[in-house]
This record gives structure tokens, C-alpha cells and sequence, in this order.
């Protein structure tokens, strides 16, 4: 508690901070009102931008864009029926509808207050339950933590869309990828390909800014000019306040559902969204309205994809494994600045988690008063030419990759695994499995080989309760796929079969 009212007292107090904390919100806001321009894709894009600061500083600059953008998603949403994120996806279905009927702004604000309300309770269960976990996991050895990251990778890779199959090649790929430089026990280089630069292996900002933001806007480029314009003009802006209070329900359970998937590592804002909408849905009377301006619709998407927020970030500060992709991107910036994510990061940077904790309460506050005020502004910015703000990020992807160490070598890196993504989306392949492979391979070599040093045995990971328990976890992840093929093919074949 003393540790989090200094760092409150440290950040209101000084003026630079509370400007970097705006500006960040204000930016977030805006890429994550574009359409296409997703969450993950903003943090890589201005990742590079804060290597400069202070550990504490970068923090409130990322948070800060991280969590504007992910309500500012719901601004293309509801005006244009385009998600400007992933997570946003479902709001539409029910802004729209309003706003097409003359009720944009009471849309609008029903998607604020439902994201301001998920926010504070992701916040809650960030500042509750990260402590818990973290002092769990002093209980974890180098073989917990190996077969933990192999628990994250086959998390995401079931979680990506398309075949499972597929999430998998792509993370194996990305484990491989983490191979590249010296080896951390023989000094040996590997992989390097006579490059000297790849010696210190495949520096993570300049793959993250080529895999979400250079694929992205090549993506966004060859798809034609979206024609339909904003509703510029989004009338009344409150609602009344006797049907605000009627969501309340839905605000608490989808902010429940959202803040428990947001901790399960790799599941993500998207399935956070389809579970609260579902669970509402299936719980509403008059399930027919839902997806036709029915407000509990957008306060059941947006509550739990905010609430996801803080808790994606309890997997990463207490375990070091990242929550979602967009929490993956923000692992680089902390092993930049030198800090590690885990349970130590409790003991021996109280003061930086304390930061975290207000810096995120911060901007919860702040995205909620700017997009109060400057409501009308954000929906004529979703006016302006979008091929000018594509190539607009474009040159700061450029700028940003080549800021990392001054060396026109990242530039390229960034320029290849562009082209490597969208060959890859162009093939259905998931290219997060990818990325969480680079970030969590050097970790899962590094604590497996530690293993095998102290116990030289592989059947240590058969004889300690944690792990066993993770490694049957695991297994059925990664079989569920299987289980429901067979399942439908049972299921056809005793259709086929008939009475008979």
C-alpha cells in the first residue's frame, strides 16, 4: 500500500507524466477508432517510442495507448459498423442499429460507461489477485516453469483461429526463431547465417512491428476504400438514467467473465467478448432484440472486453507468461528496461508494480473524461482519408524499427517479417503462435536446460504434482480439437444411419 500511494503521489504530481499519459490515451484512442488498426498493432507501432523513458514513464505511455485503443474500437463500431479491434467485434452488432436510428451518441456512451465499469473491475482483479498468484509462484522451479511455457504455447495455439494444426507449425516456427544468436550455455552462434547482428538473436520489436503492424497495412492497402462515411453527427449523448441502471447485471457478469478469460493465458479480449454477448443472450428474455440496438448487447461486449485488460496483465507480471498478444508486445518493453517478468518482479520492483497499478487506474480515468468530451471529435476523425493515416503508421513502423538501435539492419528485419506475415495470412496461417513462440522460446530453453543440468533426468516433469498437473492440462488442450472432429463425424454418421 505505501509503495502504490508513492507511485500515485509520484505520477499526479509531475506534470510530464500526466502530459505522456494523455497524449498516450489520446493516441490510443484514435488508432483503435481506425478500422483494422488493432490494439496489438498500436502497441508495436509506438513500442519503439518508449525506450527513451524511464521504466515507470513507459509503462504509463503503453498502458495508456493499450487500453485507449481498446475503447476506442467500439468508435468504428458503432458509427461505421466496422470494429476498429478484434475485441469490438460484437459491439457493432448492437451499436450500430442505434446509431443508424439517430442514437449514436447514447450508443456511444452506454459502450464508455460499460468499459469504464469493466476496466475499474480488471483493474480490482489485476491489484487482488497478482499478488496471490505472484507469491504462488515462488513454488515454481525451472520445471514448472518450462512445462508452463509449453502450457502457454498450446493455449494460444487452441485459441487462434483457423486449424489448430496450423497455431501450432506457427509456434513451433516461432520457438525456432527464438534459437537464433548465441547459444546461453557454449557461447556457440546459431542460426545466424554468418549475420553479425543475429548473433544477439531476432530483436522482438522489429518482428512485432513487421508481424502486426507492416502485415496489417499491407492487408488494409489492396481492400477497397470503404465508401460509407461516418455519422459525424451523433445526436443526444446520455441516456436515460433509469435504463442505464437496468444493464447493471449485465455489467457485473460480463465484467466477471471477462476479467477470469482475461487471465487465462493466450485466450484473449475476442473470446472474452463472445462469452459475455453468448452468456447474455442466452440469458435475456427477449433474445431476438439482441443485435438490433438492444443496449445490453453493447454493455455485455464492452464490459468484458475491458475487464480483459487487467486481467491479461496478472499472467504477465506474476508468471511471465503473456495473457493475450497485445500483453505479449508489452514483454518487450519490460526486458528492454532490463526488468523480467515473474514472481520476482514483486520483490525486487515493488515500486514498478505499484507504478503499473496506478498507471492503469489512470487511464481508465482518463479515456473515460477525454472520450466524454471530445465524443464528437473522435466520430469526424473515422472522416478522413484513410490511405493517408495508413501510410502515416507506415512511417512510423519504419522509424520506430530503425530507432531500436539505429541500424538500418532492423528496417529490414521489420520489412521481412511484414512480407513473412501476410504470405502467411494470405496461407491461413495464425502468426500470434508465432510471436509468442519468439517470447516465450528463449524462456522455455532456458529453464528446460536448467532442468535437465540440475536433475539429468527427463522424468523429473513425471514426479512433481505441478507439473504433472499442467502436463495433463496441456494434453487435453491440445486434443480437444481431435475430440470434437470425432464427435461430428459420429454425430454425422448416426444421421446418416437413420431410425435404423
Amino acid at each position: 500500500m505505501t509503495e502504490l500511494l508513492n507511485a500515485a503521489v509520484t505520477i499526479l504530481t509531475d506534470p510530464g507524466t500526466m502530459a505522456l499519459a494523455v497524449l498516450a490515451t489520446l493516441v490510443g484512442i484514435v488508432l483503435g477508432a481506425l478500422p483494422g488498426i488493432s490494439s496489438t498493432m498500436t502497441l508495436a507501432v509506438l513500442l519503439p517510442f518508449s525506450f527513451s523513458m524511464e521504466p515507470g514513464n513507459a509503462m504509463v505511455f503503453l498502458l495508456g495507448a493499450f487500453y485507449g485503443s481498446v475503447w476506442g474500437g467500439s468508435i468504428s463500431a458503432i458509427l461505421i459498423n466496422i470494429p476498429g479491434t478484434p475485441g469490438s467485434m460484437l459491439t457493432q452488432l448492437d451499436g450500430y442499429p442505434l446509431a443508424k436510428r439517430g442514437q449514436a451518441g447514447v450508443a456511444l456512451t452506454y459502450a464508455l460507461l460499460a468499459s469504464t465499469f469493466g476496466g475499474v473491475v480488471g483493474w480490482l482483479g489485476l491489484v487482488i489477485f497478482a499478488p496471490t498468484l505472484a507469491r504462488a509462484g515462488f513454488a515454481f522451479q525451472s520445471p514448472e516453469f518450462a512445462v508452463l511455457m509449453v502450457f502457454g504455447l498450446s493455449m494460444l495455439a487452441y485459441a487462434s483461429p483457423g486449424s489448430t494444426f496450423l497455431g501450432i507449425l506457427s509456434g513451433m516456427l516461432g520457438l525456432l526463431l527464438g534459437t537464433v544468436g548465441l547459444d546461453m550455455i557454449t557461447n556457440l552462434s546459431r542460426f545466424d547465417f554468418g549475420i553479425g547482428r543475429l548473433q544477439a538473436g531476432i530483436n522482438i520489436i522489429p518482428f512485432a512491428v513487421g508481424i502486426f503492424g507492416l502485415t496489417e497495412i499491407l492487408r488494409l492497402l489492396e481492400q477497397p476504400i470503404v465508401t460509407e462515411k461516418a455519422a459525424t453527427r451523433i445526436g443526444a449523448i446520455w441516456p436515460k438514467f433509469r435504463d442505464v441502471i437496468r444493464t447493471w447485471a449485465t455489467a457485473v457478469r460480463s465484467a466477471i467473465v471477462g476479467l477470469i478469460v482475461g487471465i487465462i493465458p493466450a485466450a484473449g479480449s475476442a473470446v472474452a467478448v463472445s462469452m459475455s454477448y453468448a452468456q447474455e443472450k442466452k440469458l435475456y428474455e427477449k433474445k431476438e432484440s439482441f443485435g438490433d440496438g438492444n443496449p445490453r448487447g453493447i454493455v455485455a461486449a464492452e464490459t468484458g472486453n475491458n475487464a480483459a485488460v487487467g486481467g491479461a496483465l496478472v499472467p504477465l507480471l506474476t508468471l511471465g507468461l503473456p495473457g493475450d498478444t497485445m500483453t505479449a508486445v508489452l514483454v518487450g518493453a519490460l526486458l528492454v528496461h532490463g526488468l523480467q517478468p515473474g514472481p520476482q518482479l514483486f520483490t525486487s520492483h515493488p515500486d514498478f508494480i505499484a507504478t503499473i497499478y496506478v498507471a492503469l487506474g489512470l487511464t481508465i480515468v482518463l479515456t473515460f473524461v477525454l472520450s466524454l468530451g471530445l465524443m464528437r471529435v473522435f466520430a469526424r476523425v473515422l472522416s478522413a482519408p484513410p490511405r493517408i493515416l495508413y501510410v502515416g503508421i507506415l512511417v512510423l513502423c519504419v522509424t520506430g524499427s530503425f530507432a531500436v538501435q539505429n541500424a538500418l539492419f532492423d528496417v529490414l528485419l521489420m520489412i521481412f517479417f511484414g512480407a513473412l506475415g501476410y504470405l502467411f495470412l494470405k496461407l491461413g496461417i495464425p502468426t500470434a503462435p508465432m510471436m509468442f513462440g519468439l517470447v516465450l522460446g528463449p524462456l522455455l530453453e532456458e529453464n528446460l536446460r536448467r532442468t535437465l543440468i540440475v536433475y539429468g533426468d527427463w522424468m523429473v516433469f513425471l514426479q512433481r504434482p505441478i507439473t504433472i498437473v499442467m502436463l495433463a492440462i496441456t494434453v487435453v488442450v491440445l486434443l480437444l480439437p481431435f475430440f470434437g472432429q470425432v464427435r461430428e463425424r459420429l454425430a454425422r454418421a448416426a444421421v446418416e444411419a437413420g431410425p435404423d
